[in-house]
């Protein structure tokens, strides 16, 4: 596939999105948005990725938020449909069905930061700041900011960042939860990739189906989400992985997965 806005790489069993609009800061434009949900819809329904990185091109920027020029001839209804695709792209990702990855290089601010939360693990490089500063335009995040920031670092910390605009550096948004870990600029694509390997090291099947009970626990009550976790377990003990790897282990060598 060739696209205009971003470039897609296919490594041995996992992709990498990088996000090429560097002279914009990478910001969102219609464009990008599609193209992004093209290469996602294509990753989801190709059996030999098993995992996905987003980063960004350049060293300033993994996505400066939305094209601000697009953004300005809004009006309500259009407004509303902006944020909808914004966020039918996000949820694309985050439903991806399989590990998605943020390398987060530089600013990753609105609709930016709300692309790292539809991740599901994000790293960051030292010179990274994250934002939700919506409000200094007038308008809220649309991209799902509200909901994802809230449920991954509590009401207080998500009210903190989005009433008031501000930017926080790669140091606090490690502290709050905001990303896993942080990394020099030169090394966080390779540490991204060393995670990688260490997903992909694992059964699929198990992997994919751990990360589909995680994200249930935003959709359920404890008590459905128990329900749900104990109906998954159930079905991975019907797969060849499950037996292999129980069956490695009691004879103390490495398992060899198939992801079936």
């Amino acid at each position: 596939m060739s696209f205009e806005t971003i470039i897609v790489e296919k490594r041995e069993r996992y992709s990498i999105i990088t996000l090429n609009r560097p002279d914009k800061l990478n910001a969102l434009n219609d464009t990008l948005l599609d193209e992004l949900q093209e290469a996602v819809s294509s990753i989801k329904t190709d059996p030999k990725v098993q995992a996905l990185i987003i980063t960004g091109s350049g060293a300033k920027a993994f996505a400066a938020g939305a094209d601000i020029a697009q953004l300005h001839t809004c009006d309500t209804a259009t407004g509303a449909i902006f944020a909808g695709k914004g966020q039918e792209v996000f949820m694309s990702i985050e439903k991806l069905g399989k590990p998605v990855l943020a390398a987060v290089n530089g600013f990753a601010l609105g609709g930016g930061c709300e692309l790292a939360l539809a991740c599901h693990i994000r790293f960051c490089s030292e010179n990274a700041k994250f934002g939700q500063p919506e409000v200094n335009l007038g308008i809220i995040p649309g991209y799902g900011g509200t909901q994802r920031l809230t449920r991954l670092v509590g009401t207080a910390k998500s009210a903190e960042l989005i009433l008031s605009g501000n930017i926080i550096k790669a140091d606090e948004a490690k502290a709050m939860g905001l990303v896993n870990a942080v990394y020099s600029q030169e090394s966080l694509l390779q540490e991204t990739e060393k995670f990688v390997q260490i997903i992909l090291s694992k059964s699929a099947s198990a992997v994919n189906t751990a990360l589909d009970c995680i994200l249930s626990a935003n959709d359920m009550t404890e008590f459905e989400g128990m329900e749900y976790e104990a109906k998954k377990f159930g079905e991975v003990c019907g797969t060849d992985d499950f037996y292999e790897g129980t069956k490695a282990f009691l004879e103390k060598r490495p398992a060899v997965f198939t992801g079936k």
